[in-house]
């Protein structure tokens, strides 16, 4: 299943205006202009993850709800299988595959994350990201070029690299084909969302 744009962003205002919470406030809360946030708000612009992970750390939901719309509920195991998992298309032909979304009080969110390769990102800046908490990339297939700030690096398969998601960070695909990497997403001070 993969979620809706505009269900998600349905579910995000709905969110908001039960918990008395102004549109300036969540603008303010995921770093975006009045304007920005309620372009995405609207569903008129995509949704980035770091987004949709500041939404529900500001309305005290787990992000699955916001995507979904249902809780999640095992609380002692989870078990996903190979190609199982939420599918979430965002940024440019990236594909995540979240692969524990009915875990319930998670302290990291595990995603299978497919890079598409584009001849056009090869030439120019890595677009950087940032959000709080520390992050685990291990890369399963393919070549990725990692940028870390002012710094750049290539990882291959079986290369794991773990960072400060809260400074600039972004990769692409390299080398021709795909690149695949399993992403832990660890929340900061395992409490909140990212």
């Amino acid at each position: 299943m993969e979620p809706n744009i505009k269900e998600v962003a349905n579910r995000i205002r709905a969110l908001r205006e039960d918990m008395d919470i102004t549109a300036a406030e969540m603008a303010d809360a995921t770093g975006r202009t009045l304007t920005e946030y309620l372009a995405q708000e609207s569903g008129e612009e995509d949704l980035s993850f770091t987004f949709l992970y500041k939404c529900a750390d500001r309305l005290g939901v787990d992000v699955i709800e916001i995507l979904t719309g249902e809780d999640p509920h095992l609380t002692g195991y989870a078990l996903t299988r190979s190609g199982d998992g939420l599918v979430i298309r965002r940024r440019a032909g990236f594909e995540y595959l979240h692969k524990a979304p009915h875990f319930r009080n998670k302290l990291a969110e595990p995603f299978m994350v497919t890079a598409p390769y584009m001849e056009e990102q090869q030439d120019v800046p890595i677009h950087l990201s940032r959000h709080e908490g520390q992050e685990i990339d291990c890369i399963i297939s393919g070549t990725m070029r990692f940028a870390y700030e002012d710094h750049v690096e290539t990882l291959h398969a079986g290369d794991l690299v773990m960072y400060d998601s809260g400074r600039g960070h972004g990769m692409i695909a390299t080398g021709g084909e795909p690149c695949t990497f399993l992403a832990i997403v660890i929340k900061p001070h395992g409490e909140g969302a990212i």
